[in-house]
């Protein structure tokens, strides 16, 4: 089995030693059993679940005494040798407690060619010999060495540890280190972070009575372990677990294991715990992997977090739903493990490009800079904004907020977020900003996933973070709490090393964003300094942004770059989660507050602004002749819409910024500029415009899977999938290595998940979401081109088309709203013929989309997300409809793998 390939199924595996020449089929079953070895286990190596019963092997070595013990390891090394295989590197593998060797079953598995894996059973555990004393964490990290000195494991050696194997086998990497070549961790830790409670489960079970009776009396400290994993673990390989763990005896030194948990700095292992956490500086240049299970109730997110602050230079793919034994919860870690064990990426630079620095510009100190309409309302000026961000900057300095850091903030968009946020990045920590357009279970796993060690917050979100498990220290943010923590810096001495410039350190991290989660879970997204000032940069240059510019913020992210501009913005009064709130009346009020210049909305926002037009007053309808341009992003803005805005803003041009979370701007256009007559301008998809200077787009050609090509291409015509690359391009998805490493191909090229294709003259046009491509006899079939074809149909409002059926022939199957239609959930659960669309009408429909449509169905809504609340969850739509047509066990085995996303109506 190669590297990256999926782990085989947990079953008693084939006999391969019995094929081997050389090596004898009876062999672990007629060796004489050492003493103090479990007299069964060879018998019981034979019937594990994924487990060659020919990497088992009993070896002797000196302990860190020099006495000689019998240890048990698997290991394919004898069986590479046996096959004429030579040994390239070795993968050590140190488990913890209270699990054994078994735990890296999966790692044997999937070993690539060339790679011998070593997994050992520490003394007293597995099947490795019992001794006389409990062990020290010294003594278990030179018995590890003397062990490899026995096994011969004289060539390069990459480690892969877990739970109280880390600090092991990093005391074993320090004292290797001309032979290591990588480390890899698993949900580990090397130091109890400062001012921070010991785990409860920890600490329960280090009580005398607790710690006999659950880890040595009984099996309940073994059957624990294997009890947090979900889906839950076949019966069989939990007993494999606990195989090795079946009397008192044996169990002894699971205890012993609890009991050497330094507590206390006169603890036996202190000394020597703290002498591996001081001595990874010295692996800095040693590549490391950290793959981590955050829902772990003994080593959670401050432990990760620890561990990337003594190597920052590490790798991370984190998990937000998997626990303490990530790779059981999550076996595709397996082989995201190999696949970066074997393969590295250089870095790549791009050009330098204009930076725009990250601070309140004052140079206009007593015009306005914020104007809130929301709630009670608000004012406040560009010299007052400074002051109030540095007050706040050492107010937060005492209360422990360090520079590198991550500070979630949970406040609400407005005078507050934005005076937070300068704050924090005054204070050089990294502001991990979540937006409860997420939905409040995505955003409680988002949080928890960045694990904060601060979080900023009004007091009814104090409840969202206990809930979900977040992280870090609370810092209320209610009523007179701002007022309070300016009062608290004033009497506090920042050190100057402590306040960052804004000019400086931009190759840090600046800020944690993260995706909409329409066509998965929320992701997140890590910008530098560097990256979030050349965003900015970007957008003053591509619209003329400029201090003196005022502008209404309808999708509150870009409020936040209002203050480095000089430019004032207003909030207008709506619900931030909710972008269609937004009416054409408070969009009005927003442009009067400011004298607006610049709209930047929804595209939901907006069609509730026209929606509500008739609502306007004589003076309201005047305010808004005012603004020269309006901007809207998130999703496909259809050409009506922005015709009938111009006819209520008859002074603004009407730009529609592509790009994504990742990577925004990507091309920009005025679609009202396009002619319907010239077929030039009637292209599929959507037309985004060129792309901006400094940013350059490919594309990845679609296979007849719906899959992309690993080669780019800049020919037009190529439908395929967009791939840019640019200077604002984020540093990397957030503890999502695999992730970060699949959507940079190549390296410094983004995949952003869109489909696409580049016309004649360089324009870019968006075909639909990579996820959304129906795959048809007739080849892959992006969605958007057919959907805006049969919105021309009289009577349709809007349109999705979907695939039903297997990858390649699948079916299009078009979802129509008619006009007039109300949004009602109910329809989803009803029958077919409550689904149905009058004849003529699904004539009309498959005549218009110019490709074989099997069903037309009817829903008086969309499902969208909650965040723009424009984009169409076209995979819950594919599975409705795949349920109706074909019943829901067809629905529910076609779409196992795809969780539902919350999502809500479209209007």
């Amino acid at each position: 089995m190669t590297a990256g390939a999926p782990p085989a199924q947990d079953q008693a595996g084939p006999r391969t030693g019995a094929a081997l020449p050389g090596v004898d089929p009876a062999w672990s079953r007629t060796v004489e059993t050492p003493p103090g070895v479990d007299p069964t286990w060879s018998r019981t190596v034979e019937t594990l679940p994924g487990v060659d019963p020919a990497w088992s092997r009993i070896v002797e070595a000196p302990d860190a005494e020099g006495v000689t013990r019998t240890w048990h390891v698997l290991d394919n090394g004898p069986l590479l040798e046996a096959t004429g295989v030579p040994v390239e590197h070795t993968l050590l593998c140190v488990h913890g407690n209270p699990t054994w060797s078994y735990l890296w079953r999966r790692v044997l598995q999937t070993a690539p060619p060339g790679w011998r894996v070593v997994a050992v059973d520490h003394l007293g555990m597995g099947y490795s010999e019992r001794t006389e004393a409990p062990r020290t964490l010294a003594q278990r990290v030179e018995d590890l060495s003397r062990l490899t000195d026995a096994l011969g494991l004289d060539g390069p050696v990459a480690t892969l540890a877990h739970d109280w194997g880390g600090p092991i086998s990093l005391g074993w990497a320090l004292a290797h280190r001309d032979q290591l070549t990588q480390v890899a961790l698993t949900n580990t830790a090397v130091h109890q972070p400062e001012g921070s409670p010991w785990p409860a489960a920890i600490a329960a079970v280090r009580t005398p009575p607790l710690l006999d009776l659950v880890c040595r009396r009984t099996p309940g400290f073994v059957l624990a372990a294997t009890a947090t994993v979900r889906p839950a673990l076949p019966a069989p390989v939990r007993r494999a677990f606990a195989a090795p763990y079946s009397t008192t005896a044996r169990r002894e030194a699971i205890g012993d294991f609890v009991q050497d948990i330094p507590t206390t700095p006169d603890h036996p292992s202190h000394a020597e715990l703290d002498r591996i956490a001081r001595g990874l500086d010295s692996l800095a240049e040693v590549p490391t992997l950290m793959v981590w299970g955050m829902r772990d109730p003994v080593f959670c997110g401050r432990y990760l977090a620890d561990l990337q602050r003594r190597l920052p230079h590490a790798d991370v793919h984190a998990y937000p739903d998997a626990s303490h034994l990530v790779l059981e919860d999550r076996p595709e870690g397996v082989a995201v493990i190999w696949d970066w064990l074997t393969s590295r990426q250089p870095p790549v630079a791009d050009a330098p490009a204009p930076v725009v620095p990250i601070r309140v510009d004052t140079t206009a100190p007593d015009d306005t800079a914020i104007v809130e309409l929301t709630g009670t309302g608000g004012e406040i000026s560009f010299g007052a904004l400074h002051r109030r961000v540095e007050g706040l900057a050492r107010g937060l300095h005492a209360r422990g907020v360090r520079p590198g850091q991550r500070v979630a903030l949970l406040v609400r968009p407005g005078i507050d977020l934005t005076s937070v946020l300068y704050a924090v990045w005054r204070l050089g920590a990294v502001a991990v900003v979540a937006d409860a357009g997420l939905g409040l279970r995505r955003l409680g796993a988002a949080l928890r996933g960045a694990a904060p060690e601060h979080v900023i917050g009004f007091p009814t979100a104090r409840a969202i973070v206990v809930a979900a498990g977040v992280p870090g220290q609370w810092i209320r943010l209610g009523e007179g709490d701002v007022a309070a923590l300016i009062a608290e810096g004033a009497a506090h001495q920042v050190p100057a090393h402590d306040l960052v410039s804004a000019t400086s350190a931009l190759d840090q991290d600046g800020a944690v964003l993260f995706t909409s989660g329409a066509t998965g879970p929320p992701k997140g997204v890590v910008y530098t300094r560097r990256q979030v000032g050349a965003q900015v940069a970007l957008l003053r240059d591509t619209f003329g942004f400029r201090p003196g510019a005022r502008f209404v913020a309808a999708f509150a992210p870009f409020a936040l770059y209002g203050p480095a501009l000089g430019m004032a913005s207003a909030v207008p009064d709506m619900d931030v989660t909710a972008p269609d709130t937004l009416s054409a009346g408070a969009l009005a009020d927003a442009v009067a507050a400011i004298d607006a210049t610049v709209v930047f909305a929804s595209p939901a926002a907006l069609d509730n602004v026209v929606a509500t037009a008739d609502q306007l007053s004589r003076a309201q309808l005047e305010q808004l002749r005012r603004p020269r341009l309006i901007l809207s992003a998130g999703a496909p803005v259809p050409a009506a819409l922005l015709r009938r805005l111009k006819e209520l803003l008859p002074g603004a041009a009407t730009h529609t910024p592509y790009g994504m979370t990742e990577a925004l701007p990507v091309a920009t256009l005025d679609p009202t500029t396009l002619d319907p007559a010239d077929p030039a301008d009637r292209d599929r998809g959507v037309c985004v415009g060129l792309p901006l200077p400094g940013v350059t787009v490919r594309l990845a050609a679609l296979r007849p899977d719906g899959t992309a090509v690993e080669e780019l291409t800049g020919d037009p015509g190529v439908t395929g999938e967009i791939v840019v690359r640019a200077p604002h391009v984020k540093e990397r998805y957030d503890r999502l290595w695999a992730t970060q490493r699949a959507s940079a191909r190549p390296a410094g090229w983004h995949r952003t998940g869109d489909v696409g294709h580049l016309d004649d003259r360089g324009r870019l046009w968006v075909e639909g979401r990579l996820a959304h491509v129906l795959t048809t006899p007739e080849g892959p079939l992006p969605p958007y081109a057919v959907e805006q074809a049969i919105e021309s149909v009289p009577g349709v409002r809007r349109a999705a088309v979907v695939g039903v059926g297997p990858v390649g022939t699948q079916q299009v199957v078009a979802v129509v709203v008619p006009q007039g239609a109300r949004p009602d959930r109910r329809l989803a659960r009803t029958s077919r013929t409550d689904t149905s669309v009058p004849p003529d009408i699904a004539r009309q429909v498959r005549a218009a989309a110019r490709v074989p449509v099997a069903a037309v169905l009817r829903r008086d809504w969309l499902p969208v997300d909650i965040r723009h609340a424009a984009k169409v969850d076209r995979t819950e739509l594919a599975r409705w409809a795949t349920a109706l047509l074909h019943g829901r066990a067809a629905a529910r085995e076609a779409f196992r793998r795809h969780p539902k996303a919350p999502s809500r109506r479209s209007r």
